[in-house]
């Protein structure tokens, strides 16, 4: 399941974050781990970001799998900075919309 923009923010990424994105979703849908991933707490449990490293840049996917049996995909943003994620979930978090 897409929340809010989730979706079209994927189909943005260059076509080889994307591929690399789906691939790693993918597996998570397997049941297993994604290559690079890490938690993150301060969003909510269960909550994971996966990360895509690559010539053009560093590409975040922030899901959860823990509810039921979806897969729900949070935000799917570029990495430019080491600051700015926290306002990217209050954004995100507070809109409410699902797709």
């Amino acid at each position: 399941m897409w929340v809010g923009n989730s979706k079209d923010d994927l189909r943005r990424f260059p076509a080889s974050a994307r591929s690399q994105s789906g691939f790693q979703l993918d597996k998570v849908q397997r049941g297993e781990d994604p290559d690079d991933w890490k938690p993150m707490p301060t969003i909510g449990s269960g909550v994971r970001e996966i990360r895509i490293r690559e010539a053009a840049g560093a590409f975040r996917v922030i899901y959860v799998a823990q509810i039921g049996q979806t897969l729900h995909v949070l935000h799917c943003f570029q990495k430019k900075t080491e600051r700015g994620l926290r306002s990217r979930i209050c954004n995100w978090h507070g809109n409410g919309s699902e797709r």
